[in-house]
């Protein structure tokens, strides 16, 4: 007999909600949130509130002011040339992972996502970031390192904040080019070529880097 899916908490539940208004950029860099007003909001006490921000400042989402609530975090440009540097060290590290030892069934999901991907050409920019996102999600999935999976979950979530709060980045990197270096990326690790697989990830890491211009590392531009 298969058991119920456990449901999720209300910390849980209310840290989701955060969440996705931070990254989304709902809730923007700089502003303040208070526990009680939060409680409110959620129809619920103080102290799953507490506890879900708490989760959100150990992600490095929200920043504790002492005596004075919370504050969601700035982001600066050097943040976001940090998010891209980890994620070619640990990506270009999980995609050789993932063609050393994904199973069968973890390749056919990886080709599903990169398939859907492909059919999202002409959709709306977040519907195609997303499924781009995705493909990427899978990789560390099946990586074999519940740890490395779970590092890049927050880099990735960092670059979608950035998307909404970093107005002054323009992204160049077009749809074909990212297609086709994630065909390359998705044949080595069918391949089972780990060597492959991970240059191929490092070079699709500088094409996201380039595409981002010259601004990134660049101390003291701060957005909130």
């Amino acid at each position: 007999m298969v058991s119920a899916q456990k449901k999720p908490s209300l910390k849980a539940e209310i840290a989701a909600a955060l969440r996705s208004q931070i990254l989304e950029g709902a809730l923007q860099p700089g502003e303040r949130v208070i526990e009680p007003e939060l409680a409110q909001h959620f129809g619920a006490s103080k102290t799953p509130v507490r506890e879900a921000l708490q989760l959100l400042v150990a992600e490095g989402l929200v920043e504790v002011l002492p005596k004075k609530g919370y504050r969601i975090r700035g982001m600066e440009l050097t943040d976001l040339g940090e998010v891209l540097e980890l994620r070619t060290l640990l990506e270009s590290r999980a995609a050789a992972r993932c063609a050393r030892w994904a199973h069968p069934e973890q390749v056919e999901d990886l080709t599903r996502r990169w398939e859907a991907q492909r059919d999202a050409l002409g959709l709306e920019p977040l519907e195609r970031t997303l499924r781009a996102r995705d493909f990427h999600a899978g990789i560390a999935q099946a990586s074999g390192s519940h740890r490395l999976a779970g590092i890049l979950e927050g880099l990735h979530h960092e670059m979608v904040r950035a998307h909404h709060v970093l107005p002054q980045l323009r992204w160049h990197l077009s749809e074909e080019i990212e297609l086709r270096e994630h065909r390359e990326i998705l044949a080595a690790i069918t391949a089972a070529d780990p060597e492959r697989a991970e240059a191929a990830m490092r070079t699709h890491m500088d094409s996201i880097r380039e595409s981002l211009g010259s601004g990134l590392g660049e101390p003291g531009t701060t957005m909130g």
